[in-house]
């Protein structure tokens, strides 16, 4: 059975192309400092090893290994992998655009916590906060979407969304003029 071909530029539905905003910089900080710690520790661990048997690092690292409940070496890799899965963590938080709705990605209590809205439940984009971008929903609620490294960004892409989705915007940056001109097709 052949397909139905359609005319340039049709579509059913709009589906924005998939982004990724991940964390700001200050959620990723304490992370780094951790990794940095661990690799401090992995750096004093190697150094105490190919040093002379007199030096206090020896001493530190060799000499007292045996009085430790646990091994240097041991907690060196514990502290070096645990730091990986911190970074990792960090990693996961965001809000994601793809093709039916909205992704936002958090961890609280060393859970990740995962929230899908779709376009339909979507009953307004309130950009007006200075740092939080909500998400007024079909049911009455109102969803905040984590922080973002380019909450401009994030911002502008919703706002093109919605402009093309016809849901409603409160405090957005683009007058109308400028949205009709950026989602004409080229």
């Amino acid at each position: 059975m052949a397909r139905r071909s359609r005319p340039p530029g049709f579509e059913m539905t709009y589906r924005p192309q998939e982004s990724v905003f991940g964390p700001p910089l200050s959620a990723r900080i304490p992370s780094v400092v951790y990794l940095l710690f661990a690799l401090g520790v992995v750096v004093l661990v190697l150094l105490g090893e190919a040093s002379s048997s007199g030096t206090w690092v020896f001493r530190y690292v060799v000499e007292e290994d045996t009085r430790r409940v646990m091994s240097i070496r041991t907690f060196a890799v514990i502290l070096v992998v645990s730091s990986l899965a911190s970074m990792v963590r960090t990693g996961m938080r965001g809000v994601r655009i793809y093709a039916d709705g909205v992704e936002a990605r958090d961890v609280l209590a060393l859970v990740p916590k995962l929230r899908r809205y779709r376009w339909p439940q979507i009953d307004c984009i309130v950009l007006d906060g200075r740092h939080h971008i909500a998400l007024d929903l079909w049911d009455g609620s109102r969803a905040y979407l984590p922080d973002v490294s380019d909450r401009a960004a994030l911002a502008l892409a919703l706002e093109h969304i919605a402009a093309a989705r016809a849901i409603p915007v409160r405090g957005g940056t683009l007058a109308p003029d400028e949205l009709d001109d950026e989602l004409a097709p080229d």
